[in-house]
């Protein structure tokens, strides 16, 4: 007899995100264990690490109703993940953000603003493909990923992601809190991010 562990689509998204949730802690811990044990480089590494702490911060935020305590998610299932629940939860940042304190201030200015760069670009990305539509949602979203863009010197003023995220945030600013992206403006919003974190990596230094 098959067993549903569902009644609805609501049910079954919750589910579904459950278990989202559940693979990132396991891909973080398994993350943190190849960087501490040298089998990934530094560079692979932080990259990654940033998209999940990114993909992390979004899937908790839109279970903080269902889920108020990751801690307990964690214990509930029985993961064993000391390591992934420090990196998203204490730190926030990859180890190697971290490591660079003891570098030149400005040094490790540069790599956190990358790294925050890259983490806003991919919650924004997130929240859009979880149909988080709302101009109160976007706005502070692209608003977030527009000064991070713009504390970064390395990028020229006339940067794609620059522009085209000031073009949005004009356009949001002229809709009321509670109207809603159309269909075809989130799939444009989407390509748009899409295209300048792809332009965004292309430009930062190879030692970035």
């Amino acid at each position: 007899m098959e067993v549903k562990l569902w009644n609805d689509k609501r049910e079954r998204e919750m589910y579904d995100n459950f278990a989202e949730l559940y693979a990132i802690i396991k891909a973080t811990e398994k993350l943190e264990k190849a960087y501490v044990r040298d089998i990934i480089p530094s560079a692979d590494y932080e990259l990654e690490c940033q998209k999940l702490i990114a993909h992390f911060k979004t899937l908790s935020s839109t279970l903080k109703d269902v889920v108020p305590s990751i801690e307990r998610f964690h214990d509930t299932y029985k993961m064993d993940c000391p390591a992934a629940m420090n990196r998203l939860i204490i730190s926030g940042v990859p180890a190697t953000v971290e490591h660079r304190a003891a570098a030149a201030a400005s040094g490790v200015n540069s790599a956190a603003i990358v790294a925050e760069c890259v983490q806003n670009f991919i919650t924004a990305m997130d929240s859009l493909k979880l149909n988080m539509t709302a101009v109160d949602q976007v706005f502070p979203l692209l608003s977030d990923l527009s000064g991070s863009l713009n504390k970064l010197s390395i990028l020229p003023p006339d940067f794609e992601g620059k522009t085209k995220m000031k073009e949005w945030i004009g356009r949001l600013a002229k809709m009321g809190a509670a109207d809603e992206l159309t269909e075809q403006q989130a799939r444009q919003l989407h390509f748009d991010l899409e295209s300048s974190y792809n332009s965004f990596m292309a430009a930062l230094p190879t030692s970035a």
